[in-house]
C-alpha cells in the first residue's frame, strides 16, 4: 500500500506512505476515506461518518478515518479505483459505481425487478451472496462490507407526465446502474451524472427526468422546486447497497479485532441508515405532498416494457459476462423464494392494513 496517512501518537503529525506496522506499534491509525456522496447528505453521506464515528468509539482512538466528500480527495465515481490503487486504504459508496470494471457488481447495489432492502441483505448474510461478493472483489484486491441500504426507491421527477410508454422515448433522464440500461431499450437517453450535479441539470433543461433516490433525498436536493411529477414506485431500483470497501493490503495489516469492529460498525451504520430512510422517507413524502407534488404510479404498459427490457438486459450480461452467471446463480433463486414468500406474508399485510 502507498500514500495512506497515519497519524502517529503524540508527533502532531501525519506522513504520507508510512509503514503500518510502526503506526500500530503506537497504537493509532488514521486513515483517509473517501466517499461517493455529499459526506453531509442526509442517509447515503451519513451513512459513512456514522461509521467512521462508530469505529473510532470502539476501538478507543486506535482507528480512525478522516472523511471526504465527494470530490474533495478523487471524484464520486472514482472511489474504488483510488482505493484499488492504494490511493486511499478504504472508500465507501455503491457498488455500481465502478460497474464499468464488471457489470456483476450491479447485483451487490441492486437491480431492477430485484430484491427489497431487507431481501437483499439477507441474501448478502444467509444466501452466499457475501461469499460470491469477495471472490468478485478479491480481483481487484479489495474487501467489501455492506453498509446499508437505501430502501424502495422513487421511480423519477419528469417534468412533463408519462402516459404511455411513447412518452419516454427521446428524454434525457439521469439515472444510474442497470435502471439506465432497461430505459434505454424504451428509448431514452440515460445519463449518469455525480448526484451534486442533478439540480441544476433538471433545472436549466440539460435533462428532462431525474432518478436520485426517494423522498428524503429529492427534497433534500430540491428536485420538487422543478418539477412536481414523481412517480413511484423505482422499478428499475428497488433498493440500493452501500458498501466501505477496503483495500485487501489495508485490510490485511489491521489487527483481527480492528476488522471485527469495523464490520460491526458497518453493521450498526447499516440499521441505523435504514431506520432513517424509512421514518425520514415517509415525513418527507407528507411534506412534499402538502407542496403540491403529485406522486403518481407508472402507467401499466410502461411497467411491462420494463420488465421485458429487464429480462432481455440481464440475459445479455449473464451470456457476455461469467461472473453476473455466478452471481445470478446465487441470488436468482433466492428472490423467487423472496418473491414467493412476500406474495404470501408481506402483501397481504400491506394491503390489510390500507
Amino acid at each position: 500500500m502507498h500514500r495512506r496517512t497515519f497519524l502517529k501518537t503524540g508527533a502532531g503529525v501525519t506522513a504520507a506512505g508510512a509503514l503500518a506496522a510502526p503506526a500500530l506499534a503506537q497504537g493509532k491509525i488514521q486513515w483517509n476515506l473517501p466517499t461517493a456522496f455529499p459526506k453531509m447528505a442526509p442517509g447515503v453521506g451519513t451513512n459513512v461518518t456514522t461509521f467512521a464515528k462508530r469505529v473510532e468509539e470502539m476501538s478507543d482512538g486506535r482507528l480512525s478515518f478522516t472523511v471526504y466528500g465527494a470530490g474533495e480527495l478523487v471524484p464520486p465515481f472514482g472511489v474504488e479505483d483510488a482505493v484499488q490503487q492504494g490511493n486511499a486504504p478504504v472508500g465507501h459508496g455503491p457498488t455500481y459505481y465502478a460497474a464499468g470494471k464488471n457489470p456483476a457488481l450491479h447485483w451487490f447495489t441492486g437491480v431492477p425487478f430485484g430484491m427489497t432492502s431487507n431481501e437483499h441483505f439477507a441474501w448478502l448474510r444467509w444466501g452466499g451472496g457475501q461469499e460470491v461478493w469477495d471472490e468478485i472483489y478479491a480481483q481487484r484486491n479489495l474487501k467489501p462490507i455492506y453498509s446499508g441500504n437505501s430502501n424502495t426507491q422513487s421511480g423519477g421527477w419528469f417534468k412533463t407526465p408519462i402516459q404511455s410508454v411513447d412518452d419516454l422515448k427521446g428524454l434525457n433522464m439521469r439515472i444510474a446502474g442497470l435502471g439506465g440500461e432497461i430505459y434505454r431499450k424504451l428509448g431514452v437517453n440515460a445519463v449518469l451524472m455525480p448526484p451534486p450535479e442533478i439540480f441544476q441539470a433538471l433545472q436549466s433543461g440539460a435533462i428532462d427526468a431525474a432518478e436520485w433516490v426517494g423522498p428524503m433525498l429529492d427534497q433534500a436536493f430540491g428536485l420538487q422546486k422543478v418539477t412536481e411529477n414523481c412517480y413511484l414506485p423505482a422499478f428499475n431500483e428497488p433498493g440500493a447497497g452501500l458498501a466501505v470497501v477496503f483495500n485487501r493490503d489495508a485490510w490485511a495489516e489491521l489487527t483481527p479485532d480492528l476488522q471485527a469492529i469495523c464490520e460491526a460498525a458497518a453493521l450498526a451504520a447499516a440499521l441505523e441508515v435504514q431506520a432513517q430512510f424509512d421514518y425520514f422517507n415517509a415525513k418527507a413524502m407528507g411534506e412534499l405532498a402538502a407542496q403540491g407534488v403529485i406522486f403518481r404510479p407508472f402507467p401499466d404498459d410502461v411497467v411491462a416494457a420494463l420488465r421485458t427490457a429487464w429480462v432481455e438486459v440481464q440475459d445479455e450480461l449473464t451470456a457476455a459476462n461469467p461472473d453476473v452467471a455466478r452471481v445470478r446463480e446465487s441470488y436468482d433463486p433466492y428472490l423467487a423464494q423472496a418473491r414467493d414468500y412476500a406474495g404470501a406474508m408481506t402483501l397481504p399485510l400491506l394491503a390489510g392494513r390500507l
